[in-house]
C-alpha cells in the first residue's frame, strides 16, 4: 500500500519553481532538509513529449536521493494521481528571502551586542 503514495513537492531553485513528484518524502537525516526518493516522471510509452519534462528527467538522471533545504519548499502534497513535473518561472525573482534560523535562541545567548 505504501508504493501507491505519490507526493507532490514544489520548491524553488535558482529563481524558478519546480514541481516534482516522488514516492518518498522524509525530514531526512540533515538537520533543515527535507529529503525526497523515487522520483516519478511520465511514461515513456506517450507518443507527444514534454520539453519541460525532459529537461527535469536528464537534471535528475542518476540521482537517488535529493536533500532539498526547508526554507526552498513551498508546497508538499500528497496526490492520488502523478501530473506533469514542470518548471516555472518566478515571479518577481529580483527579491531573495532574508535567511532564517532554523534554531530557536539560546536561553544563555545574550543576543547582539549593543554599543
Amino acid at each position: 500500500m505504501a508504493s501507491n503514495h505519490i507526493f507532490k513537492i514544489l520548491f524553488v531553485n535558482q529563481g524558478k519553481v519546480y514541481e516534482v513528484y516522488a514516492r518518498k518524502v522524509s525530514h531526512g537525516a540533515l538537520f533543515g532538509f527535507v529529503e525526497i526518493e523515487e522520483l516519478v516522471f511520465g511514461e515513456r510509452s506517450s507518443v507527444v513529449l514534454d520539453p519541460g519534462e525532459e529537461r527535469l528527467k536528464s537534471e535528475f538522471a542518476g540521482v537517488k536521493r535529493s536533500y532539498l533545504p526547508l526554507q526552498s519548499v513551498i508546497r508538499i502534497d500528497e496526490v492520488r494521481k502523478q501530473g506533469v513535473s514542470k518548471i516555472v518561472a518566478l515571479e518577481g525573482a529580483n527579491v531573495a528571502q532574508f535567511p532564517i534560523s532554523l534554531l530557536p535562541p539560546s536561553a544563555t545567548d545574550p543576543g547582539p551586542k549593543k554599543s
